[in-house]
């Protein structure tokens, strides 16, 4: 039968009333730092060929042709196409799209702060995060941590992600989880180890920025040696209270290297038994014309929203939540 309170929204008018004023502090603070907001497209002949993010798409006829759309999971794309036609430093605040488990931290549809800095580097892009965190949880004193992914396992784990044999993973992920004796790869190995127990530990009480990476996980930033002669991806994510916030990159410039990195994700993906997705030529083309040196970082707004209003489930920040849409 059907339900008639169904109508009403998910979260109570308090709270939208909140999550209001959180995007307009976002847009003040981005029009303070004269940074262009911009708005582009939910739709898009191209997708993405991360084996770990799965898209919804939409099936159409057009002027005498069969189209598939793909509903964007970040509007990062869009962006540097903008960027390399010299829009300058830039932020997006909008829906996102991901064909994933509706759960209490998770909604096929959220909303998605993303922004790109020209002339930083990620570095830079964490401290002026941090700003706006202060700036959206009205605490001046708010200081994020900084721990490198290798002290992160160093301290929680008590061994190098680096260095440490395949074995000694696998052992560790039976020990914390109860798989990952027959896991041959050994960044699944680490993700499951990070995931399980370090990210219940990190930013229990201030934000914490995990940085450096390892290559194998650069995603779409750039590699960079540390003093020590180690490689890593220059990359951050943020994590509070047990949830992941943002993911953000000093980002790659390399078309060469980013088409490689896209046809490995394709060869990944066809191992993993996923859907093939062509990559996009258009990103490519952008790079070869030249994206400026920039920072970018994506923010999960709904969980922000979720943090500060103290609430234990995303349906509550939103004004529908997925059972009434």
């Amino acid at each position: 039968m059907y339900q008639t309170s169904l109508w009403q929204p998910s979260a109570d008018l308090t709270t939208l009333q909140f999550r209001a004023a959180v995007l307009k502090k976002i847009r003040a603070f981005f029009d303070q730092l004269d940074v262009m907001e911009v708005d582009t497209q939910c739709l898009s002949l191209a997708s993405i060929t991360d084996p770990h993010i799965e898209v919804l798409t939409c099936h159409t006829r057009s002027v005498g042709q069969d189209l598939t759309y793909y509903l964007q999971t970040s509007p990062e794309f869009a962006m540097k196409r903008l960027l390399s036609a010299g829009s300058g430093s830039i932020y997006q605040l909008g829906k996102v799209f991901r064909a994933e488990e509706i759960g209490r931290r998770h909604s096929i549809e959220f909303t998605m702060l993303e922004w790109y800095r020209v002339g930083f580097d990620h570095w830079q892009l964490m401290a002026e995060m941090e700003q706006l965190l202060r700036l959206l949880s009205a605490d001046d004193a708010l200081i994020c941590e900084r721990l490198s992914y290798r002290q992160a396992f160093i301290d929680h784990l008590a061994v190098d992600p680096f260095t440490a044999p395949l074995g000694e993973l696998q052992q560790l992920a039976h020990q914390h989880t109860e798989y990952g004796l027959q896991e041959q790869d050994r960044d699944t190995l680490l993700e499951l180890l990070f995931s399980s127990v370090i990210e219940t530990r990190i930013g229990q009480q201030n934000p914490c920025f995990i940085h450096s990476y390892p290559p194998s996980q650069a995603a779409l930033a750039r590699h960079q040696e540390e003093e020590s002669g180690q490689m890593v991806a220059a990359r951050f994510e943020l994590y509070w209270q047990g949830m992941e916030l943002a993911n953000g990159y000093y980002e790659l410039t390399d078309a060469k290297e980013q088409q490689q990195r896209f046809k490995e994700d394709q060869v990944q993906r066809q191992q993993m038994g996923l859907a093939e997705r062509q990559f996009d030529e258009r990103l490519i083309s952008a790079l070869q014309a030249g994206l400026p040196e920039c920072a970018g970082v994506a923010l999960g707004v709904d969980r922000l929203i979720m943090l500060l209003g103290k609430k234990d489930h995303i349906k509550k920040v939103l004004p529908f939540a997925h059972d009434r849409a």
